[in-house]
């Protein structure tokens, strides 16, 4: 009897430690409260606990006029080499997170990407909702993309991701980190990717700038024409204001820095 008492113990016990391990795969859909006035985004107490536990980021210190400027490629719609044309002429540093249908697609882009000395960020193969999609599927997904950026480019390593759709989990997010990856949110962004709705460079321009602060990840997506009229104008004020454009390998590199000191 007390063998079996002890037996049953021990299940409970292993049952008990195994549920307190488990990571939450609870789909999480990024938000956060907009930045207004010079004020950054903020997305809550609960994501930002979140966020700091697995090494990620959507936005950086207030102290200083910093921004980092990102870009999701999940296809190719005439309008990425414009952007480029801007960000070459003014020495702006960008992120581009492309998807196995970019590299398929438009590998001339992305080759001119990295030899421009761009970051090409992991944004998936297929595109999935990765809480839907089994531990080993996500690695699949993420090593995919990284094998064909190595293949095309002279890009080799592969340590920044964006998932698909902005939705996560804490089991997502804890493969991605097992994988050497960082995820990187934002804290500024705006309805652009809808291509049969655009509105002209002026909407993008003035959402932008309504919502810039310090320290800010921006997010634009390159199928939107208005996105590629409007980046000119928005770099060269931006600058005027006294904002600085970082890669996000700076990003780490002070991240680390500070958390040293």
């Amino acid at each position: 009897m007390k063998k079996w008492i002890g037996s049953l113990a021990l299940i409970f016990f292993l049952a008990f430690a195994q549920s307190a391990s488990a990571v939450s795969n609870q789909a999480i859909h990024w938000g956060f409260m907009k930045g207004k006035n010079g004020e950054q985004g903020e997305a809550g107490a609960q994501l930002d606990q979140l966020i700091a536990k697995y090494g990620a980021f959507y936005k950086a210190g207030k102290e200083k006029k910093i921004i980092y400027l990102t870009f999701d490629n999940g296809y190719e719609n005439g309008y990425t080499a414009q952007v480029l044309d801007v960000l070459k002429k003014e020495k702006v540093p960008a992120a581009f997170f492309v998807t196995g249908h970019y590299l398929k697609s438009a590998p001339d882009l992305v080759i001119r990407m990295v030899n421009e000395g761009h970051i090409v960020g992991n944004h998936s193969w297929g595109h999935p909702d990765m809480t839907q999609i089994t531990d080993d599927r996500i690695r699949q997904e993420l090593q995919k993309v990284k094998d064909e950026t190595a293949r095309i480019t002279k890009q080799k390593d592969m340590t920044f991701m964006r998932p698909p759709r902005g939705i996560f989990s804490e089991r997502t997010m804890q493969i991605a980190k097992e994988e050497g990856y960082t995820h990187v949110f934002w804290s500024l962004a705006f309805v652009d990717w809808k291509v049969d709705q655009q509105k002209g460079w002026k909407y993008s321009y003035d959402n932008i700038m309504a919502q810039i602060h310090p320290g800010a990840v921006i997010l634009l997506h390159t199928v939107s024409k208005d996105n590629a009229d409007a980046l000119d104008k928005v770099i060269k004020d931006l600058k005027k204001q006294g904002y600085k454009f970082k890669s996000l390998d700076d990003y780490v590199k002070t991240h680390q820095e500070n958390k040293a000191n």
